[in-house]
């Protein structure tokens, strides 16, 4: 009997042995705007079929079922196929999951595939289509204003997409946005997206200005440009008529890719490059202007340092005025106003220094240099202001311009009177005092006895303090929290280092006030703790904002007076956090 089940439970094993259920893909590397088409085969009936999710693809179309049985030498054969089109919406290495089917109480399940997504790829033409075709009436172009420019001298992106009188479009969708590394970048607006007539290849075409975009490069070399994708609906006039004889109109989606750009970035040149150069590229024009030369006591003036001109108005720095000892200088009031075009930036940047004189008297401010290089004669131009003369009229008198003509009169002359004294004497004491029984006798003898108290208190206060987890927890938060503050502060000249410090001494903060965790440091859990707190909703905002900021301000070009800006923000956020948090 055993022998016998035996026999048919190893019939049974081989029967399962023998299903097959797999995954099938038309191909395992494809571009962007291709198409991949997957099949689920299985050689049984399965039951309860389950589709895997498809990360990183679009599904156009499917499921669709096929079945199909034969018999071939009295043996038959059986397949269900579950066939999908994809299109992927990234770039990199996607897997296709498993699916799985039910089958004699059994779950089977497809092995996963790994799919290569590259590029989008220019597809050729099928010889045998005599209809319209997308591909060779719809194109997306990048049109690239110069591919050799200087570090920091803009190029802009126009992206205009072509398509032919024969066709159609409808929507389309940004599938893919291009990432411009080592570029700051700004798009320009358009309000209105309109239809205009041109030429592509030598044909007449209609096109459409889809995007705009200004760059300026900030490293030398080969630069890469992404690829902009689009999604689109074309309608396509087919080789098919209605029984009237008209054309037969189809639609269908077609992904279009600008294709990556590569821009050769020359190096500013050493040769004649000024000390002081900030990196200012473009052409400038330069002024120092005081709002008053001549002042009385208590009065300040307001020293303005400007650039008006065209270039990379917010990626440079201004000359900081150097004036003498006797004029006290405030830190400036950085003033932008500034707008972007295809041409580039152009307008004004300014700092606005207070000063306020000590004493009255006549003080020159120097003349202060710009340096900057125009890329229209490859060679570096340097203006310098005129010297400044402020006149105090009223107000007191510094110490060291009083005259010199008393001199000597509080001299004190060396006198011989007690000079016999001075060599001769023989004091004694008039008094003797003895340490025994003297009060500092009586101090230290009972000064161990008053320690005894005072160790074991602080020795309590200690065990007490160890014992306070949380309250530990605070007070490191806070310490870490005045740590990075400071650290940052000392950072103003290294950008990313600034606002990793800026970062960690906002969230120790943090924790130090609302008693959290880094696991429990969410936008929205922060929030609505702090809101929990009475904390005003602005300034909760504010500090959502700039913590967001400092992500971003690590690898985007900013100023000296922007990193002071989001140094002072921190601080009078913590500070109004501070006030605000109801304990």
């Amino acid at each position: 009997m055993k022998r016998y089940l035996f026999l048919v439970l190893l019939s049974f094993q081989g029967l399962l042995a023998q299903v097959q259920f797999e995954t099938k893909v038309s191909k395992t590397t494809l571009g962007l705007n291709e198409r991949l088409r997957v099949d689920f085969a299985m050689n049984i009936d399965g039951d309860n079929f389950n589709e895997p999710s498809f990360d990183g693809f679009n599904v156009i179309a499917g499921p669709s079922q096929q079945v199909s049985q034969s018999w071939v030498n009295g043996r038959s054969s059986f397949e269900k196929i579950y066939s999908y089109y994809l299109v992927p919406n990234q770039k990199g290495n996607l897997t296709i999951k498993s699916a799985t089917i039910e089958y004699n109480g059994q779950v089977f399940k497809t092995n996963p595939v790994k799919i290569t997504v590259t590029n989008a790829i220019q597809q050729p033409k099928d010889p045998s289509d005599a209809s319209i075709s997308a591909d060779d009436n719809l194109h997306l172009i990048a049109e690239v204003s110069k591919t050799n420019p200087y570090v920091n001298e803009p190029i802009t992106v126009v992206y205009k997409l072509y398509f032919s009188n024969n066709i159609g479009i409808g929507n389309f969708r940004e599938f893919g946005k291009p990432k411009y590394n080592d570029f700051w970048s700004q798009n320009i607006e358009i309000k209105q997206l309109a239809l205009e007539e041109g030429t592509f290849k030598g044909e007449r075409y209609r096109y459409i200005v889809l995007k705009k975009v200004v760059l300026y490069p900030q490293k030398s070399g080969k630069l890469s440009i992404e690829p902009l994708a689009l999604d689109i609906d074309v309608q396509l006039p087919s080789n098919r008529r209605d029984v009237f004889g008209r054309q037969l109109i189809t639609e269908e989606s077609k992904r279009v890719s600008a294709g990556a750009k590569t821009i050769t970035v020359k190096a500013l040149p050493e040769a004649g490059k000024p000390d002081n150069f900030s990196g200012a590229v473009g052409t400038f024009d330069f002024k120092v202007a005081p709002s008053k030369n001549n002042l009385k006591n208590g009065e300040s003036l307001d020293l303005v340092v400007s650039v008006v001109g065209k270039g990379n108005m917010k990626l440079f720095s201004l000359p900081k005025p150097i004036v003498p000892n006797a004029l006290e200088m405030y830190d400036p009031v950085h003033n932008e106003d500034v707008s972007t075009s295809l041409a580039g930036m152009s307008g004004k940047i300014s700092d606005s220094y207070t000063i306020i004189p000590q004493y009255r008297g006549n003080y020159p401010i120097k003349p202060i240099q710009f340096s900057y290089f125009d890329p229209a004669s490859g060679k570096y131009k340097t203006i310098s202001s005129p010297q400044i003369i402020v006149n105090m009229l009223e107000g007191p008198t510094p110490v060291d311009s009083v005259g010199t003509g008393a001199a000597g009169k509080n001299k004190i002359v060396a006198s011989e009177q007690f000079k016999s004294i001075k060599f001769k004497t023989d004091l004694q004491p008039s008094a003797t005092n003895d340490f025994l029984g003297s009060r500092l006798f009586y101090i230290l003898l009972l000064l161990p006895f008053l320690l005894v108290p005072i160790i074991i208190l602080v020795r309590v206060k200690k065990e007490a303090m160890d014992g306070d987890i949380v309250g530990n927890r605070i007070r490191r938060n806070n310490r870490l929290a005045k740590k990075y503050l400071s650290q940052a502060k000392k950072q103003f000249n290294n950008k990313e280092l600034f606002y990793i410090a800026l970062e960690k001494a906002m969230h120790n903060f943090l924790k130090a006030k609302l008693n959290i965790e880094t696991s429990e440091m969410s936008k929205a859990n922060i929030k609505e703790i702090l809101l929990s707190k009475e904390a005003n909703v602005e300034v909760v905002n504010d500090f959502i904002a700039l913590t967001e900021n400092c992500e971003i301000a690590r690898y985007a070009p900013a100023s000296n007076a922007t990193i002071q800006n989001d140094y002072d923000k921190a601080v009078s956020i913590i500070s109004d956090l501070e006030k605000q948090i109801n304990n």
